[in-house]
């Protein structure tokens, strides 16, 4: 009834107390293909689904590396990702250079926040059209946050976020509390059956649309020459051993004796929004 009255800025709460502009926001990251991250007591896992605009375009890149020891999958507007990834990287170096150590994880993702935050407020901004999920290791161990374009953050074992990413939550939720004590195979593998769920019924994961991000020690499975401990992503033909250990989805519903749920369909703007929301 308000609603296009109050949200043409982003600074005025409608009579329902909400802020429109940044609502919009958070649809952009809800269109843009999914991401998922899990942790253990060892390891912190990002998975990302990469979307390529035609046959003749490449995969578009999903995932960033930020420092050593933090990396980040993104869904939304890609051009906002790189803005806020540049500033976390100036972030992680100040620290190194300041105070001689690398920034721990709850504070960098704090720094991004406020700074999200700030295009709520003022006037004559918009808030960024992207949502974060950051994994890092510092010296409390693994580490995985989602960071919202609303300048919110919160700490997780486990999250997806993106286009039908309730449908890998709902995986996650039925198998998070196993993650704590799993190897990086299995810790991999939970997240490769999480991604699937979110896919399209005729799609599959393949070496071209999955990227894979590490941090913890280094697997048998990883074939990278980046030293175990540091953030790595696996992509192409480095991502096949981590594939060939995913279960069937027969045959994993048939050992869990329920059906196999079907993938919620897509809107016609999630499909269309390659070029923007990636």
């Amino acid at each position: 009834m308000f609603r296009n009255t109050y949200d043409s800025d982003n600074t005025v709460f409608s009579p329902q107390g909400r802020l429109h502009q940044v609502e919009y926001a958070l649809e952009a990251v809800k269109q843009g293909s999914a991401a998922v991250g899990l942790r253990s007591k060892t390891h912190a896992v990002l998975l990302a689904l990469k979307r390529s605009t035609g046959e003749l375009a490449s995969y578009q890149q999903k995932m960033f590396r930020i420092d050593d020891h933090v990396g980040i999958a993104i869904a939304g507007l890609t051009s906002d990702a790189r803005v806020l990834s540049n500033f976390m990287r100036q972030q992680a170096m100040s620290s190194k250079m300041v105070f001689n150590r690398p920034i721990p994880v709850n504070r960098l993702v704090s720094s991004i926040a406020d700074k999200a935050q700030v295009n709520t407020q003022e006037y004559g901004r918009r808030p960024y059209g992207v949502g974060f999920l950051v994994v890092g290791q510092d010296n409390g161990g693994p580490h995985l946050y989602e960071f919202s374009p609303s300048g919110n953050s919160y700490e997780y074992y486990a999250m997806s976020i993106g286009a039908r990413s309730q449908s890998a939550k709902t995986y996650l939720e039925k198998h998070y509390e196993s993650f704590a004590d799993c190897s990086l195979e299995d810790l991999v593998r939970h997240g490769l059956h999480a991604l699937r769920e979110t896919l399209q019924q005729d799609k599959e994961l393949n070496v071209n649309n999955t990227s894979i991000g590490l941090i913890g020690p280094k697997s048998e499975f990883e074939e990278t020459e980046v030293p175990g401990g540091s953030f790595r992503i696996l992509e192409n033909q480095l991502v096949d051993p981590f594939l060939q250990t995913m279960i069937a989805k027969e045959t994993a519903a048939e050992e869990a004796d329920i059906a196999p749920a079907a993938a919620p369909s897509v809107t016609a703007a999630g499909d269309e929004d390659v070029t923007m929301a990636e």
